[in-house]
């Protein structure tokens, strides 16, 4: 049987805890990887992707010739430095002369191998070869539009699978409310066929349009590139179903004497017990009552010594 060791300082207690699931997942970190061999390509589409993704990213410089993805051996390494990083997918670039410029892009689920899209780079243009105005320059970390332009995403099985994949791979951090004064990127995500993708990230400029909305114009800050799918492998049936279960919703507990009202809000209801007033101890005394009893004192006191003056005028 296998010791549980229990962690003894409060910073491994917090780590752990940040690691637990949660009814409300955080946004997915992604792992960056490279392979064996890579080529000059391939080395700069994984910094460009690092780039984008700075915030929430990890990424290996040194070289993993274990980590072989689609095959049932190689995946012990991929799954272990996915539960050392506290990853949840994962960018795994290497190149050979079958497959060149391949790039493997994956989920894991419980830091066990979820899915995996594998696809080939073409027409890859760095960000330093657009020229644009740098006021433009997206910022790290803003919250980004993304759009799938094509009936390929809904009639192919791979370009489907590679919508989800690139959906979670580039949306961030899930969110409720959003401000669009602070969105000004674009990852646009253009079908061209059953299974090529052109992908292109830009930045959004906010024009006058004579109304309240504004007008948007897409300005290519790159990178771009058309990604060939090659293989992909979908989760199994039990993986899937375990993967999509969701938390009850709790109850809220009732709160006594408290209501909702559509005008007034919330309201609450005080019981308050009789109050014997008369029975209420009173230890603070005001210094004017003191003074009134003091001077009452003396005057009693003159009034004793004038009538005993009298008894005494009156007995001789």
């Amino acid at each position: 049987m296998l010791k549980v060791k229990t962690p003894k300082k409060g910073k491994a207690r917090r780590e752990l805890e940040k690691r637990a699931p949660k009814r409300v997942e955080t946004g997915k970190k992604t792992l960056i990887l490279h392979g064996t061999k890579t080529s000059g390509v391939l080395n700069s589409v994984l910094t460009q992707i690092y780039h984008l993704k700075k915030e929430s990213a990890v990424r290996f410089s040194r070289k993993n010739g274990e980590v072989r993805p689609f095959e049932s051996g190689g995946e012990t390494a991929l799954e272990f430095f996915s539960q050392k990083t506290d990853c949840s997918m994962f960018v795994f670039g290497s190149h050979s002369k079958k497959r060149p410029d391949n790039l493997v892009i994956g989920r894991t689920y419980d830091h066990h191998i979820y899915d995996l899209v594998e696809v080939g780079v073409e027409n890859f243009k760095p960000m330093e070869s657009f020229t644009y105005d740098k006021k433009l320059a997206p910022k790290a970390g803003s919250k980004p539009f993304i759009a799938f332009i094509g009936e390929g995403f809904d009639s192919s099985e791979e370009l489907k699978h590679l919508k989800e994949v690139l959906l979670d791979l580039l949306r961030g951090e899930v969110i409720e409310n959003l401000n669009l004064g602070g969105v000004d990127r674009a990852y646009v995500c253009t079908a061209t066929s059953s299974n090529k993708v052109f992908l292109s990230h830009c930045a959004l400029r906010l024009k006058k349009s004579g109304s309240i909305v504004p007008r948007m114009e897409l300005v290519e800050v790159g990178p771009s590139m058309d990604l060939v799918v090659r293989r992909h492998r979908l989760p199994n049936e039990g993986l899937r179903k375990e993967a999509m279960k969701t938390a009850k919703d709790q109850t809220k507990k009732k709160v006594k004497n408290v209501s909702q009202d559509a005008i007034e809000g919330k309201i609450g209801k005080v019981y308050i017990p009789d109050q014997k007033v008369g029975e209420t101890a009173l230890p603070y005394k005001a210094k004017g009552v003191k003074r009134e009893r003091r001077e009452a004192k003396l005057k009693s006191g003159d009034d004793n010594e004038h009538a005993s003056k009298k008894q005494k005028e009156d007995s001789e």
